[in-house]
């Protein structure tokens, strides 16, 4: 009786801790969110060398990964979590989904940088193909580093020959960068926690019968301010 007893008291003990760790777990989730609103607006503060109107106007998705840790020894990595969005109506952004980055490459290299991406979706399938499963930078879709500045689209490449451009911001330093063979992926965990259990992709992107937590409408607003047609 005694050790079923014991067991009781550890088991309402354990119990007692999970509303906390919802909650804890939860703020975790809004700060991402936050996280990925700051990064973007930090490079849309820089007009002249950001990304181009034309290109931004013309996205049908946006990607913004802040914190993006890039370490290497011989072998590198990259890892980081962050939010995509897709182009509504009426230039109106969906719900922002959390969304992984994984990719590796190999050489002879040393050092360790956090980074901020951003990726600029020329058309929606290479979000929807997130949703369908892990999704390969260069594989599954054409990926090019973003050319830079107001002035850009007078030259090199933005005549979006490519589905996606990459940028990164490291140090306070802007520009475009190569992803390929970088994986996308849907961070189910940080979905759960901050739209509930059972919420799907999908449902985030609809935004239909779900509880969207109100910290989810300011990189809506950021957003759909600077692609506005």
């Amino acid at each position: 009786m005694k050790k079923a007893a014991i067991l009781i008291t550890v088991l309402i003990t354990a119990l007692s801790f999970l509303p906390m760790q919802a909650r804890a777990s939860a703020i975790e989730e809004e700060n991402k969110v936050l996280d990925s609103l700051e990064a973007f607006e930090q490079v849309m503060e820089i007009p002249e060398q950001g990304i181009p109107p034309a290109l931004l106007n013309n996205a049908e998705g946006i990607a913004i990964i802040p914190n993006v840790i890039k370490a290497a020894f011989i072998l590198g990595g990259r890892y980081g979590t962050g939010v995509v969005m897709l182009r509504e109506e009426k230039n109106e952004w969906s719900n922002p989904l959390f969304i992984s980055i994984t990719g590796g490459s190999i050489g002879w290299q040393i050092g360790a940088q956090s980074t901020d991406i951003i990726l600029v979706f020329k058309s929606r399938r290479g979000v929807e193909n997130i949703v369908n499963g892990k999704f390969t930078l260069g594989a599954d879709a054409s990926i090019a580093a973003g050319p830079v500045g107001r002035h850009a689209e007078a030259g090199t490449d933005i005549q979006l020959k490519a589905e996606i451009y990459s940028y990164s911001r490291s140090k306070g330093l802007f520009a475009g960068i190569s992803l390929e063979g970088a994986s996308l992926q849907v961070d189910y965990d940080s979905l759960e926690s901050f739209y509930g259990r059972g919420v799907t992709p999908r449902e985030v992107f609809s935004d239909k019968d779900i509880m969207v937590p109100d910290v989810a409408k300011r990189p809506k607003k950021a957003v759909g301010k600077y692609t506005a047609q």
